[in-house]
């Protein structure tokens, strides 16, 4: 897959530099590797983050090989942002809000979803107190219950204890 060949990564690193000034970043930091690279910067405390990947770019039809290249494609779109700014057709703090860097979202397992958790408990009481609430309606005795109902309620009680001792 032939394509775009970029200048030596250092020259990139350089730019990335001057881009970092441009912004008024308090501080920053970046990597690259074998397919792809990210940037992170800190302006006023908040902290954003670009990252790219030789596979982002091969699904929107750039034809790049390495990470390098994605690195060298990253800082030259911050690049881009900083022209922006300075021509003032955009605020850089509006454009930088939508990259705030945020953790990936933690994913609830479904055991403590089973078992009418939002977020997952922080202790063995609590789930223990869910699942006798849960039990009373979902026995098999009960008119609202089911074998079925009460079997699956059991094993998201074992896995839910399970997973917060594990964590522990």
């Amino acid at each position: 897959m032939a394509g775009k060949r970029y200048a030596d990564v250092e020259q990139y690193e350089d730019k990335l530099a001057k881009v970092m000034q441009r912004f008024g970043a308090d501080e920053y930091n970046f990597d690259w590797g074998r397919r792809g690279g990210w940037v992170e910067f800190r302006i006023g405390g908040v902290l954003y983050r670009f990252d790219h990947s030789v596979d982002k770019a091969q699904a929107n039809g750039q034809k790049i090989q390495y990470g390098s290249d994605a690195f060298a494609q990253l800082v030259l779109a911050l690049e881009d942002l900083a022209r922006l700014a300075e021509r003032g057709i955009y605020k850089l703090q509006t454009w930088i809000e939508g990259m705030r860097y945020l953790p990936p979202p933690v994913e609830l397992p479904e055991c403590f979803r089973m078992l009418g958790f939002e977020c997952v408990p922080e202790d063995l009481e609590t789930v223990n107190f869910h699942y006798r609430s849960l039990v009373k309606l979902n026995h098999p005795d009960s008119p609202t219950g089911s074998n079925e109902a009460f079997i699956a309620l059991q094993r998201a009680a074992e896995e839910a204890k399970r997973y917060l001792e594990e964590s522990n």
